[in-house]
């Protein structure tokens, strides 16, 4: 569907210049002479590379219709990730690196929604929130607990996130899986 310059916003996904590109960052700007135009950071869905362009209002770009489809997690084979469709049981194998730092937070059995687009899986989400325990901390120093201080923490998972001080290794901890940071202690 065609959509104008100024329309865009972050998460959609353009065919522009013949490949599909995902919006990261907008800012609409009314300079004092002439027309407003949307500024628009762009990345390649498929090889990460990054574009910047400025749409005017009177311009058009297609925005693409993606294909979201709910897959369970089976387990790793080499460079490759098996996912199950959760349906029909099908089986579809992407590549390890499609997810990015998202890859640790990734658990045997967890549900996932991966976008399809012409039935090309292009991207994969987790759940924004997961739950990992904390395996080691630094103990806190006195007197920093009055402060909003964080300290390094190593998850099980093998990521290093910053936590309040009063979490302790083998704390379970709520992680965003987007920012990989720390979201609230886990409720038990």
């Amino acid at each position: 569907m065609k959509i104008d310059g100024v329309s865009i916003r972050i998460g959609n996904v353009l065919d522009y210049k013949g490949q599909l590109w995902v919006v990261t960052r907008t800012q609409h700007v009314k300079p004092g002479k002439g027309g407003a135009f949307n500024q628009v950071e762009m990345k390649d869905i498929r090889n990460g590379t990054k574009l910047n362009e400025r749409f005017r209002s009177d311009e058009t770009v297609e925005r693409v219709r993606l294909d979201q489809m709910e897959y369970q997690y089976l387990y790793e084979e080499g460079e490759h990730l098996v996912f199950m469709h959760k349906e029909n049981y099908e089986q579809i194998t992407l590549a390890n690196d499609l997810l990015g730092d998202q890859r640790p937070f990734l658990t045997d059995g967890m549900d996932v929604t991966i976008e399809l687009y012409e039935n090309d899986p292009i991207s994969v989400t987790l759940p924004q929130h997961v739950v990992h325990e904390v395996v080691e901390t630094e103990p806190v120093v006195k007197g920093q607990t009055a402060s909003s201080s964080y300290k390094p923490a190593m998850l099980d998972n093998g990521v290093r996130v910053m936590v309040p001080p009063f979490i302790n290794a083998g704390n379970r901890v709520v992680i965003d899986t987007n920012e990989s940071t720390y979201v609230e202690r886990a409720k038990d």
